[in-house]
């Protein structure tokens, strides 16, 4: 009888376990997906046999360390983000031309200055997508997330005078305010259309 007891309670704490893992994996679905397609754009090869083993790297990534899990919102407008990717590339283009222009004409007197950007969410997933986005454009990149602040801080070429400081932290903050109407929560969202109005 006593035997019996302690096997039901080994068979129900695997289950529990089980059980865990599968919420888990479900909760971290989405990292390891954005991990395997930076694994194919960074060796800019979507084949089957590499997506896999991108797919097989990011699993015993994310099986092997304690990474905190990704908090999707559950909404994904695709207008906007048909939009968003088009402005990006416009702003790709633009900031390429301007950065070649600066290289061209003023090479090393172009002055440079460290910029805080507080962003409105304290999301990781979105502070991390409006750094990536930020950096992917020519001319800034980001050399430290504060993330208690929820402040980026971002190292930005051709800043000589405070308003070119306070003409990037509002360009910065249009892109998180481009990715919230994209994929922000609703709370997000609402604050956004609060203060727009």
């Amino acid at each position: 009888m006593r035997q019996a007891t302690e096997r039901e309670r080994r068979v129900r704490h695997v289950k529990a376990v089980l059980r865990r893992r599968r919420r888990r994996f479900a909760v971290e679905l989405p990292l390891i997906v954005g991990m395997t397609l930076l694994w194919g754009s960074m060796w800019i090869d979507f084949s089957a046999g590499n997506l896999i083993f991108g797919f097989l790297i990011s699993l015993g990534i994310v099986s092997a360390f304690r990474l905190p899990p990704v908090h999707i919102s559950g909404r994904f407008n695709l207008w906007q983000a048909l939009r968003f990717v088009l402005w990006f590339l416009g702003d790709v283009l633009v900031a390429s031309l301007q950065v070649f222009r600066l290289a061209l004409f003023r090479g090393p007197r172009v002055r440079s200055a460290i910029i805080g950007v507080p962003l409105r969410s304290h999301d990781d997933l979105m502070v991390t997508l409006v750094a990536h986005t930020l950096t992917l454009i020519p001319g800034s990149v980001v050399v430290e997330v504060d993330r208690r602040s929820s402040t980026l801080y971002m190292h930005v070429l051709n800043v000589a005078t405070d308003d070119d400081a306070e003409s990037f932290r509002a360009s910065a903050r249009n892109t998180e305010a481009r990715l919230i109407r994209v994929m922000g929560t609703r709370a997000q969202l609402d604050e956004l259309k609060k203060e727009d109005a």
